[in-house]
């Protein structure tokens, strides 16, 4: 049963002809503009000013989509239910990506419509808070609090999955972390899309010149702008020093190529050291998050239904450890019965 979901992934399909012009169109555009812009708190600010107009744009989403506003832990967010016949008894916790500055649950919802599909649930995207006017900790407080707010409606723990891309993959793992040492009980699995898991002063050297996307410099520049202050080793700061022994099972994505590549593939290994099941894939020549650009690549498409397979076999492993633990009850009481009535029978032949 482990088996199908601890499994290595380099999918081999061939690289489209999308993803070639739109690498090419990254790396001469918006990386080369990202590593000019993103050397202060004022073009931060600006940024997030910018992203946050770009989201209030009219998204086109397919008919069978629904949008629904709430307030959950204290924070926004928007129900994604996509389809029908969902299983309203369920839902996966969206946590969007966006370096802890920019996007919202309305920039992601080309990932969180499909998350629905795959999940045959519905979605609830968090618009936690971000910074630079908030912090890591109070990112990580309503992402905990949106959880604990979902427990507190009715929804089982096991009824419950979390995914977030990105800084929302570093918000997931850190969210599981801090779950699991408050003894509060844990999802069913979680999904991670290219995780920003190391905020430490470790050197990326993989990947640094070959991502079609982000510039390297960068993101150590909004690391250390993040951690001023904190222990950049603690795992709830850098997943990927982290104890992982307890989680439910993970899946991370990631794309060959990227800068990051290599923070998925070490959380992959210390999970999978701490006896957490792991499906870990590598999609070659894909850049950071593909899968928010399903609308033009193929291979961001096919990422949902190995996500859907991956959610599928979670569901089966559960059902049949279930069933596991109902044969194990039924036979300790069915053994007990029996036991205590051969003694209570020999009692009374005795007296």
């Amino acid at each position: 049963m482990r088996d199908e979901l601890d499994v290595d992934v380099c999918p081999g399909y061939p690289v489209s002809w999308q993803a070639t012009a739109l690498n090419a169109l990254m790396w001469s555009t918006v990386k080369p503009i990202s590593g000019l812009l993103l050397r202060s708190d004022l073009s931060v600010a600006a940024a997030a000013r910018l992203t946050a107009l770009a989201g209030k744009a009219p998204l086109r989403l397919p008919p069978h989509v629904s949008l629904a506003r709430d307030r959950v832990g204290g924070c926004a967010g928007e129900w994604v239910r996509a389809g029908r016949g969902l299983d309203e008894s369920k839902v996966l916790l969206y946590l969007h990506g966006g370096g802890y500055f920019v996007c919202s649950p309305a920039t992601h919802r080309p990932i969180t419509w499909r998350m629905s599909v795959a999940a045959r649930c519905p979605v609830l995207a968090v618009d936690y808070r971000q910074g630079p006017v908030h912090t890591l900790a109070e990112s990580l407080r309503d992402a905990v609090a949106a959880y604990e707010c979902l427990l507190e409606r009715g929804y089982d723990p096991a009824d419950v999955l979390v995914a977030g891309d990105s800084a929302g993959g570093h918000l997931t793992l850190a969210t599981l972390l801090a779950l699991r040492d408050r003894e509060t009980p844990l999802p069913a699995a979680a999904v991670c899309l290219s995780p920003w898991t190391d905020l430490s002063d470790t050197p990326r050297r993989t990947n640094r010149l070959i991502d079609p996307l982000l510039p390297a410099g960068r993101i150590e520049w909004l690391a250390r702008r993040w951690t001023a202050g904190l222990d950049a080793r603690d795992p709830l700061v850098s997943p990927v020093f982290g104890d992982y022994a307890g989680l439910p099972p993970l899946m991370v994505v990631t794309g060959s190529t990227e800068v990051l590549r290599d923070e998925g593939r070490r959380v992959a290994e210390r999970a999978r050291t701490a006896g957490v099941p792991v499906t870990y894939e590598e999609w070659r020549r894909m850049p950071h998050v593909f899968p928010i650009l399903a609308d033009v690549l193929p291979e961001a498409r096919r990422a949902f239904q190995h996500i859907a397979r991956f959610l599928a076999a979670v569901q089966r492993c559960s059902a049949r450890d279930a069933e596991a633990r109902e044969a194990e009850v039924r036979e300790a009481v069915t053994g007990g019965a029996l036991s205590g009535d051969r003694t209570t029978g020999a009692g009374s032949a005795a007296a």
